[in-house]
This record gives C-alpha cells, structure tokens and sequence, in this order.
C-alpha cells in the first residue's frame, strides 16, 4: 500500500514547485548583496541566509502537509479552531501586535516576525471549502446553504482591514470569491450575495466619509496617484514604479547577466521583496521571465486541473482555493510592477523575500499535493479493487436459478 501512496504523488507539482523555490532564493542573494550592507549595514548574504532558514523550515512543513491527509481538516475540532482561533488571534493583534508599513499586522518573536493574516488566508479557504462541502445537498437553500460561512468571511475582512491592511482583505475576499462561485450554488444564490455586497458597501459610505484621512493616507494617496503616472511623481510616491520600468527596460531580451543589475544599487528600494521580478528580467531577460511565468503557471493550472479531476467536494474546492490564492498574489504582484494596478506591497509567491510568505505557500503546496495524491490512489487503485470486488461476488455467489439450469441440463443429457 505504501508502495502505491509513493506513486500517487504528483513529481512534476513538486518539481515546479522546487525549481521555483530555488530559483527564488537564488534571485534574493542576487537583488539584496548590494541593499543589504548599503542600506542596513549587514553582509552581503544576509538575506539570503534567512532565507535559506525559511526555506528549510518551509520545507519541513511541506513534507508534514504533503502527508498528513487531507480530509482532517474537514473535522469540526479542526473547523471550530479555524473560527475562533482566526478570530482571537486578529484581535490579540490590537493589543500585542507590531506595527509595520503602516499596519499592526505582526507578532515580534524575538529575532523574527510574524505575518499571522498570512496564515488566516488559508485557514478562510480550509474553512469555505469544507462549510460549503458539506452542505452541497442544500447549497441553494439561501438561508442554511449560502449565508452562513459568509459571516465569518466578512468578520475576518473587517478585523484585517481595521489594522489597516486593505491588500491582504481584499486578496482574501478575492480568494473567497473563487470558491464560493466553484461551489455548485445557483445563480440567483450568487445574485443575491452580490446585492447583499453592493448594499454593504453603500452602507459603508458614511463610515469612509467620516474616516477619509485614515483611510485615504497619504501614503495610500501616493500609491493611487503613482499607479495614474509615475513619471510625474517619480521623485517622490512613483519612485519604486519608475525604477522598476528602469530595471525591466535595462534588461531587454537577454538581460545583463546575473548578480550584473544597476538597479539594486541603491535605486530600486528593497529589490528582494515585493519588486524582485524587476532584478529577475533586468539580471536574466526572457529568460528569467519565462522561469518564473513557467513555473507559476503550471502550478495553478495544475491545481485547476487537480479540482476537476477530484471527486471528492472538499478536496475540489480547497484545491480551487489554493489555486486562486497563488493566481490572485501573482496577479496583484505582477500588475503593480508592470503598471497595470496599484502597488499593494504582496509578495511574489515563491520568489519575494520572506518567512510568512513562503512558510504558507510551502503548508498550501503541501495540502495541495496530499490531495492531488489521495485523487490519483482513489482512481488508480481504490476504484479499481472496489470494480473487481462486484464480479468476484457474482462469481461466488450462490444463485438458486444456476442449480436449476444446471439440473435441467443433466436430465436432458
């Protein structure tokens, strides 16, 4: 049995997965040797060692998710601590929390932190998917079906939001939305949410109007304004913007060779983070490019086709939700280094420096896998014994019409 689990696993998943980690690691050594000591005063390798750390750590938790079957997490012990445990835990930020780009979005333990909203994502998209699993046989039934899950959904947004962390509450109502429509309810049960929404946010206009100068900082403002044109700001809220276009424009097709980037020498502020894909098209080109486009985009589709394939109605849609979730971020990512929306300071997955990042992508990737193996045993191997199990029963079976047919013939004979 054992033999077969192994051979359930899907080793291209894993192999994109691992080429895009290495990759990353390899590119945060490249975009920070000149930030690091420049700017903080560390060695060159600083970052990079961290995280290697990470990574060694993401590791471990890969192998424990990739193992751990999935179908515990649609236990009620399990969900009754995604609930409240996500909600304790937004709250204690208020008190215990650190503040951090201009959120409390962090718990200070000793000599790292912690990004805990980072987590709480995929405790949304385990919690949704099982709700929502299991109440399949009156999904349409607005009331019991549809409404319930959503309270907590819009308790987890409001309590991320008030830190203020508007990117991390919208990619999570985002990644909620992805599920929710993959769920199997009608339209009109989608229609009605979307009313419901709508009046929320009318409701909400009051609230924006009185609250406009911490909700509209200047920071935020800046950001918006850069998005409609950096170049006219490029001293100031664009700065990152226009350096970035710099990096990918120096780059071209072949780009300058690795560890060969101009930008990151003090011109591209933090170039191991949220702008890493910039060092990547400057230092690699296409090449470069297509690595990190390569890899992202198998696994996302790979996801995809994972929940179609799946038959189980948990399984499907947390593969749906950890799909979207890695889409979502490499979308937001992408879109603000290219021009296309706002900067919102998400990392890229897999590739951007840091330990909350690539601790959660490493336990959903993990997740993912398990269900991705459990589908392929259950269609491989399970189905199989429980096809040959009927026609070993019919041919063992005692059938009193066979004794009669095979008397009739003895007497004829």
């Amino acid at each position: 049995m054992l033999k077969k689990i192994v051979k359930s696993y899907d080793y291209s998943l894993i192999a994109a997965i691992f080429i895009i980690s290495i990759f990353g690691l390899i590119m945060v050594y490249s975009a920070s040797m000149v930030w690091g000591p420049a700017e903080y005063g560390y060695e060159s390798d600083f970052f990079y060692q961290k995280q290697k750390i990470n990574l060694l750590l993401a590791l471990a938790a890969f192998l424990f998710f990739a193992i751990v079957p999935y179908k515990i997490y649609e236990t009620k012990q399990v969900l009754y601590l995604i609930f409240f445990g996500s909600i304790f835990i937004l709250l204690l930020l208020f008190v215990l929390g650190h503040t951090a780009g201009n959120a409390q979005s962090w718990f200070n333990l000793g000599a790292r932190s912690i990004q805990p909203s980072e987590f709480i994502k995929l405790g949304v998209i385990i919690y949704l998917s099982a709700v929502y699993a299991k109440k399949q046989n009156y999904i349409d039934k607005f009331n019991v079906g549809v409404l319930p899950p959503i309270f907590f959904l819009v308790i987890i947004c409001f309590l991320v939001a008030m830190q203020p962390d508007f990117g991390t509450a919208a990619i999570i109502a985002m990644i909620s939305a992805t599920i929710i429509l993959s769920s199997g309810m009608g339209f009109k049960s989608i229609m009605k949410l979307f009313g419901i929404a709508m009046s929320a946010v009318i409701l909400l206009l009051p609230v924006l109007y009185f609250k406009k100068d911490d909700i509209f900082s200047e920071n935020r403002m800046g950001r918006l304004l850069s998005f409609l044109n950096p170049f006219q700001y490029e001293d100031s809220s664009g700065y990152q913007v226009v350096n970035g276009f710099l990096a990918m424009g120096t780059g071209g097709l072949t780009g300058t060779g690795l560890g060969n980037s101009v930008q990151k020498y003090g011109y591209l502020p933090e170039p191991h983070t949220d702008f890493i894909m910039a060092i990547i098209v400057e230092e690699l080109g296409l090449l470069g490019v297509l690595i990190v486009f390569g890899c992202l985009g198998f696994i996302v589709l790979k996801g995809f086709l994972i929940s179609a394939k799946c038959t189980n109605a948990f399984g499907s849609l947390l593969a749906i939700g950890i799909s979207g979730m890695i889409g979502i971020q490499s979308f937001i990512n992408l879109g603000g280094l290219t021009g296309l929306i706002p900067i919102t300071g998400v990392p890229l997955p897999f590739v951007s420096y840091g330990g909350s990042s690539i601790l959660l992508l490493a336990i959903s990737m993990g997740i993912l896998v398990n269900v991705s193996m459990f589908n392929k045993y259950d269609r491989k191997y399970r189905n199989k014994q429980t096809a040959q199990k009927p026609e070993e029963e019919q041919q063992t079976s005692y059938n009193p019409q066979n004794k009669y047919v095979s008397r009739f013939k003895s007497q004829q004979m």
